[in-house]
């Protein structure tokens, strides 16, 4: 797979990789060190808080817009423009230390995060939609490959971040690194390539609300709110759930980065799966049991008799990176490929929907599992409470399994032609056949003159690898009631191919 890639191909996932990974190292450099600040400045736990969850607030609400108008935006223009505001904002966030007052240092660090949070939502939707055009047929597999560089980026970004901080203090770890994004955003402006607007492109086929009435894209994103729902349940319970061991801060980091880790080392294999040999149900099934152990040794749950163990916790942090890594990969071509079965096309408007619904349902997520997570913490303790992430994944497999045995194909654009019929009769007279006897709600369908000698049938291009050609834009478009070789049905075959 690998070796067939063509140097377009290697370019364009080498520099959104890079891109990727200095982007998590940004994001995730707040985290570490600006409480401590915000402190000094007189803010209390609540505020700088909300300056945290807002950001994910923010991308929940402007994902879904930056999708819906990719197409008109541009993904390059999109995603240079997301790394540079991302890269230019956190080094404005170092500066903050410089701030007098409690209430500028607060306003400010709320402007400046919501709008690094506009430049990550940009950066994210549009790298996802680039990969789907640029990858038609490993949308997983290249998608999780990213997964894993932006994995690597959040455990490698408190590291060198600490090590910065201690050389330099507050503004030396964001001034470093948000030039290093800063400088990859100058590199994809050169290196990405430049995807014209096609006039296919340009017909809007449904919207964002459209789009999440298919059962299985509401399958996927059921999936992707749950895993960022755990995710963030454990960023806000495992450190006071850990300071029974009194670890050292060291150690304590390192337990942050255990799923993180394991999920950016299992993502591409998960990718490869769903790409090959299964069916995305399966893999978001297999994930959803693997966090529900997870969760269940992290505690350990109430209904296994024995003590928190750190060595439990540990096998229960691997297993939870293993089954979110299955979550994350698979709901995204789970979601890509359903929109397409129900009558999106496959053209980079839907790619870009499809990639502002998944970072915004993630960003969903992510903003209420913290939120939950301190309520359960206070009232009935990290044990009982890690039972609420095993409930919600377990409600989610339930679906999927149903979607799976239910639903195994969207509504076909075609219709099956037996290799007994006549192949003639529908291109000499389609649309003149009485709408009673018509498949597809009544709606005439002619077989385009562009299929292959020898075929018998029509083939439902449903997936993401169809290229949208003149097969499937005459069998769609209801222009196909011309008899065979007539003028006007040439001229339409000449403008599409």
């Amino acid at each position: 797979m690998v070796g067939q890639f063509t140097r377009r191909q290697w370019l364009t996932l080498i520099v959104i990789s890079i891109a990727d990974f200095a982007n998590a190292i940004c994001v995730s450099l707040q985290a570490p060190f600006y409480p401590q600040e915000a402190e000094k400045k007189g803010a209390s736990a609540s505020e700088y808080g909300l300056v945290f969850g807002i950001f994910e607030l923010v991308v929940f609400f402007i994902s879904p817009v930056y999708g819906q108008h990719l197409n008109r935006i541009g993904p390059k223009l999109l995603f240079n423009g997301g790394i540079l505001t991302t890269g230019t904002c956190a080094i404005f966030f170092g500066l903050l230390d410089r701030v007098a007052g409690h209430y500028p240092f607060i306003i400010l660090s709320f402007v400046i995060r919501i709008v690094e949070a506009l430049g990550n939502a940009a950066f994210l939707t549009a790298s996802f939609a680039i990969i789907a055009k640029e990858f038609p047929d490993n949308v997983a597999t290249t998608f999780a490959s990213l997964e894993t560089f932006f994995g690597l980026g959040l455990i490698v970004g408190p590291t060198v971040g600490g090590a910065l901080y201690q050389i330099g203090g507050y503004t030396t770890p964001f001034a470093v690194l948000g030039s290093a994004l800063f400088l990859a955003a100058v590199m994809t402006s050169f290196v990405l390539p430049t995807h014209e607007q096609n006039a296919e492109d340009t017909q809007l086929v449904g919207g964002f609300l459209r789009v999440l009435k298919i059962p299985g894209v509401m399958v996927a994103s059921a999936s992707i709110i749950a895993t960022s729902m755990s995710i963030g349940f454990l960023q806000a319970t495992l450190e006071p759930h850990l300071r029974q061991f009194n670890l050292s801060p060291v150690v304590l980091g390192l337990m942050f980065v255990i799923n993180g880790g394991f999920y950016a080392m299992t993502a591409p294999a998960w990718g490869w799966i769903c790409d090959k040999y299964s069916k995305p149900q399966i893999p978001t099934i297999a994930g959803c049991v693997l966090v529900m152990v997870g969760f269940g040794l992290v505690g350990p749950a109430p209904f296994i008799p024995c003590e928190t163990l750190i060595w439990l916790t540990v096998l229960g942090l691997v297993i939870h990176g293993f089954g979110m890594a299955a979550q994350l990969v698979a709901s995204f071509t789970h979601a890509l490929t359903e929109a397409i079965a129900h009558g999106f096309s496959n053209n980079l408007e839907t790619y870009g929907l499809i990639s502002g619904l998944w970072t915004s349902t993630f960003a969903l997520g992510a903003f209420i599992g913290p939120s939950i997570a301190g309520i359960l913490l206070d009232t009935i303790g990290f044990r009982n409470a890690s039972m609420f992430i095993v409930i919600l994944h377990l409600l989610v497999a339930i679906v999927a399994s149903i979607s799976l045995s239910c639903c195994t194909g969207g509504p076909k654009p075609y219709t099956e032609i037996g290799s007994r019929d006549d192949i003639r009769e529908p291109l000499s007279y389609s649309g003149r056949h009485d709408s009673s006897s018509l498949p597809l709600g009544g709606r005439a369908q002619g077989v385009p003159i562009d299929r292959p000698s020898g075929m018998n049938s029509l083939i439902a291009c449903n997936s993401y690898s169809n290229k949208a050609n003149a097969w499937s834009r005459a069998s769609g478009s209801g222009r196909c009631s011309y008899s065979y070789g007539s003028v006007e049905r040439k001229r339409y075959l000449e403008s599409t191919t």
